[in-house]
């Protein structure tokens, strides 16, 4: 099992940026792929970024390549996601998720571990 926490959600103006910390723990995660994922009101839950945690191999969903960054940290073994120039359009619940995968997965079938969500708001 894995659990996995997230934080760092909040309300912040268009072109603003904010972190996102996902603090995962139960067993270890070094074969395993962390991702993120949004989902807006109305919406189906969309890919934003993933990341191996072994090699560190990123890939970004176009809407926010440029923008945002995932990144790892093995000691504390949490995945960040530092998200820049924030558009209303972002506007969203951001869901942590881990899965069990060689290859970087972009859907949502293929992560078996969730988080709770944390809500992101920007305004225009």
């Amino acid at each position: 099992q894995v659990q996995l926490v997230e934080s760092g959600g909040g309300l912040v103006q268009a072109g603003g940026s904010l972190k996102l910390s996902c603090a995962a723990s139960g067993r270890t995660l070094s074969s395993y792929t962390m991702a993120w994922f949004r989902q807006a009101p109305g919406k189906e839950r969309e890919f934003v970024a993933a990341i191996r945690w072994s090699s560190g191999s990123t890939n970004y969903a176009d809407s926010v390549k440029g923008r945002f960054t995932i990144s790892r940290d093995n000691a504390k073994n949490t995945v960040y996601l530092q998200m820049n120039t924030l558009k209303p359009e972002d506007t969203a619940i951001y869901y942590c998720a881990a899965g069990n995968t060689i290859l970087i997965r972009i859907f949502a079938k293929d992560y078996g571990y969730w988080g709770q969500g944390t809500q992101v708001t920007v305004s225009s």
